[in-house]
């Protein structure tokens, strides 16, 4: 029994000594997953090891990735060590079985250096089969129709900045021509010009800030175009295709150590960007899809993203400030009549600027969706393969999904790269769950397709959308299959049956359900306004004022109520489902709970590295969700099971019931929860009517109150 990282090191030198690179791996891998930030050559030797029985065992991949971190190591022996055997490692090509087959050569000692390299795992893509590919065009450089999208990026760009730079003007010119004393306004303008200073230097400013926190939050290493393409062939082409024939200069290059697969750039102007990813693409994508991605990142940078981004955004910022400095002064001036009539106005202007600002983030959310569909039509373009987008978008979302469970096991808190660069990113995170779990079990692409029908026919879907920075992965999806459709190729995911499918869904359900569902979300909140009107006329009749409260927490009450039994209906012997086919339902609501039984594993607690969180991570054979736990006791009752009984769980199987529910993410509130450790019962519903009753409890005590004066 391997009892040690030490042993395991011992185990792994005498599997590579017998050739037993299978079991030579295994045994490395725990050796260096160990030891991380650990400087030793023994570490160092574990890591060549590990790279020479990948490499007999045909996993190239692997070993040019853990080669590749290799070779930038400072000592001089494990760098050139490292660099020849890149030169050993042909990079593996769609449909073309990688050279195998190596003889374990052993390495001198090596002085230990400044950094560690970063340990060795198991390839997450090696643990799914891949899908079969859809064809790809012959060549690059060809032209797209653009549909499913603004029809001009250029002018939905100046469109969307005038209507700011409008609503700005608007306001500024509301509060220049108020009658009376003129330095509030010198105040306003003086800092108008300040913000607009502040933001054209942070324009220029930002990209050296965004440098210095990538290398100290991230730890992003700057590289060249030839390591690039040792890594990904394809996507050097690419880039060197780009820069000529834009004439820009060549973006410079970042890798970000880490596994969570994702890109972006950032700059001031085109020629000054910066094109960044994380190892995590080269792991999950091959080469022609991650091409494709830096095909996608060159765009933002040929159309100048950054630049109208950032000039939206301080359009945005400038009608915030005029909505505070509104308020600010509107609270200073006196009380005489000329003070009255410009804290009219001002009070005027303060209700326009934020419905203005309101509108206004709206339009730079809307402006950002815009720009992600442009940059998939420029890759489209320039490689002529839509279809490896598309799967890129999808493996994404796997690798995602993939990475945040092995956070999980291994204890450890979620990707920093992803939570900070969640705007930035070729995809939002939060949205990766439904594509990713599709893709996971998937055994043929029309699976994956089919989860996207809740992306593209639930009107709950296009709701969610407008709070967010990207379209929603099968919008995406399916406008990457009309450009495959367009060079006569096959789409990667036959988005044409996917949508015939859509056509067919109940639109008296989807939309009349949303209908209800979008009022019933606001249940307590109508119910206690309606609750409080009654009052009113209760109180007027009464001559009782506290009535209208005594009302509004009755009202309140019986929404409460309402909503309680909506989320959570009563659970009738459900039959048992998966994970798919959940994610697979285009009817499914945010709100609107599914009774469910479900059978399988929990892998781990809701929040990663949490120690008291009470919720769970639960999959089954065909994916995974969140479980949300709620105890009878409320807070204090999720925190006291959350530290003293959730983590005795893991690992465990299961069988439960509860409610399914879906926006961008999707989870399951636990009902009841079978294991060898016994019933597991949680109170979501009890939760809200324990509300509720103190609710009417509240409402008689006033009533009485009100009675007794």
């Amino acid at each position: 029994m391997i009892s040690s990282p030490v042993d395991s090191l011992r185990a792994g030198a005498a599997a590579i000594k017998a050739k037993q690179f299978d079991v030579a791996i295994a045994h490395l891998e725990v050796y260096c997953n160990a030891n991380v930030g650990v400087e030793s050559n023994e570490h160092y030797q574990a890591q060549i090891w590990l790279i020479q029985s990948y490499k007999a065992q045909g996993r190239t991949t692997d070993a040019r990735h853990l080669c590749f971190n290799l070779s930038q190591v400072d000592q001089p022996k494990v760098k050139a060590w490292a660099s020849e055997m890149m030169t050993q490692l042909p990079v593996q090509i769609p449909g073309r079985e990688p050279a195998g087959g190596s003889d374990a050569v052993g390495f001198g000692d090596a002085p230990a250096m400044a950094a560690a390299a970063t340990p060795a795992r198991s390839a997450r893509s090696g643990s799914k089969k891949p899908l079969p590919k859809a064809e790809r065009a012959q060549s690059g450089g060809v032209t797209l129709l653009l549909r499913g999208a603004a029809a001009n990026l250029a002018l939905v760009s100046g469109m969307t900045l005038l209507g700011l730079f409008g609503m700005a003007l608007s306001l500024v010119c509301v509060l220049v021509f108020i009658r009376g004393s003129s330095n509030p306004l010198f105040g306003l303008g003086v800092s108008a010009a300040v913000t607009l200073v502040f933001s054209a230097g942070s324009f220029f400013i930002s990209p050296l800030i965004m440098d210095w926190l990538q290398r100290l939050v991230y730890g992003t290493q700057w590289t060249t175009l030839e390591e690039i393409e040792s890594l990904s062939p394809e996507s050097a082409q690419v880039i060197r295709k780009v820069c000529k024939e834009k004439k820009l200069k060549q973006p410079r290059l970042g890798i970000i150590n880490d596994q969570n697969p994702t890109a972006f750039t950032y700059g001031s102007l085109p020629n000054s960007a910066r094109l960044v990813v994380s190892r995590g693409l080269f792991t999950y994508l091959d080469d022609d899809e991650v091409a494709t991605v830096y095909a996608h990142e060159l765009g933002h940078i040929v159309h100048w993203d950054f630049a109208v981004m950032t000039l939206a955004a301080t359009l945005v910022q400038l009608l915030y400030l005029i909505y505070s400095y509104s308020r600010e002064i509107g609270r200073n001036l006196g009380t005489g009549d000329g003070a009255k009539k410009i804290r009219s106005g001002l009070q005027a202007a303060s209700l326009a600027a934020l419905l203005f600002y309101t509108v206004g983030e709206y339009l730079q959310l809307y402006l950002s969706r815009t720009r992600e569909y442009y940059a998939d039509h420029f890759a489209a373009e320039v490689t002529g393969n839509p279809n490896a987008l598309s799967r890129a978008l999808v493996k994404i979302a796997y690798g995602i999904v993939e990475e945040g469970k092995r956070l999980e096991e291994q204890n450890q808190p979620p990707s920093k790269v992803l939570q900070g660069m969640r705007a930035l990113g070729i995809a939002d995170a939060k949205n990766a769950g439904a594509a990713g779990t599709a893709y996971r079990v998937a055994a043929d692409s029309n699976s994956v397709g089919r989860v996207f029908l809740w992306d593209m026919f639930n009107p709950w879907a296009k709701w969610m959308e407008l709070n967010s920075t990207h379209p929603l992965t099968g919008k995406r999806v399916r406008a990457l299959g009309n450009y495959a459709e367009q060079l006569d190729l096959n789409s990667e995911f036959d988005m044409v049956r996917v949508v015939r499918a859509g056509n067919q869904l109940d639109k008296k359900r989807l939309y009349g359900s949303f209908v209800q569902d979008v009022a019933l979300m606001g249940s307590p909140l109508i119910g206690g306004a309606v609750g409080f009107i009654a009052g009113i006329a209760g109180a007027v009749a009464s001559g009782n004022s506290l009535v209208a409260l005594s009302g509004a927490l009755l009202g309140l009450a019986v929404g409460i109520v309402l909503h309680a039994f909506v989320m959570y209906p009563k659970i009738q012997r459900p039959n048992e489902t998966d994970i798919l086919t959940l994610m697979s339902d285009a009817y499914a609501s945010p709100l609107r709970g599914k009774s469910v039984k479900l059978a399988g594993e929990i892998i781990g607690k809701g929040d990663a590295g949490g120690r008291v969180n009470e919720d769970f991570q639960f999959k089954d054979k065909t994916g995974m969700v969140y479980l949300d736990y709620s105890s009878r006791f409320g807070a204090l009752g999720n925190l006291f099971f959350g530290w003293s009984q959730a983590s005795q769980y893991v690992g465990q199987p299961v069988a439960l019931t509860g409610w399914f529910r879906r926006g961008l993410t999707a989870k399951v509130d636990l009902n009841e929860m079978e294991c060898d450790q016994g019933l597991v019962k949680s109170y979501h519903r009890f939760g809200k009517l324990v509300s509720a009753t103190l609710c009417v409890i509240g409402a008689v005590a006033i009533a009485v109150i009100g009675a007794s004066l």
